[in-house]
């Protein structure tokens, strides 16, 4: 490896260390706060594409509970990290979207996630 293949490979790692410790810190920070609510699920649908994105909607069961909006907010921005953490650059060009499922009561995170992308078939004859 030279020094730019090794301090980009050093760059990245030291990057994911530093998203999976803020994704701990936010997750220990919000699950209390879900449970005490009485939530024992959370659904985040996201889209991104363009290069930019956002949360389009975020769900809870059992139904009927309202997040108050700042909590709703933090959640969203979490599913987003913890999405982007997972395919960083999703929101790029045709872009990528999904669902980020929370099982409260287990504390255990399933991701359901699809990038788009073009496809491009080409073929040059001459002389035939």
């Amino acid at each position: 490896m030279t020094n730019s293949e090794t301090t980009f490979a050093e760059t990245m790692a030291k990057w994911q260390a530093e998203r999976e410790a803020a994704n701990k810190a936010t997750r220990n920070e919000l699950l209390p706060q879900l449970r005490g609510l009485g939530i024992t699920e959370v659904t985040a649908e996201y889209e991104g594409y363009g290069d930019s994105g956002n949360i389009e909607d975020v769900t809870v069961q059992p139904a009927g509970i309202a997040l108050p909006d700042e909590l709703c907010t933090k959640v969203g921005d979490f599913a987003w990290s913890v999405a982007y953490h997972q395919h960083p650059g999703f929101e790029n060009n045709e872009g990528g979207y999904g669902t980020l499922t929370w099982d409260v009561i287990a504390d255990s995170i399933t991701l359901d996630h699809a990038d788009r992308y073009v496809e491009c078939s080409h073929s040059f004859d001459e002389g035939l």
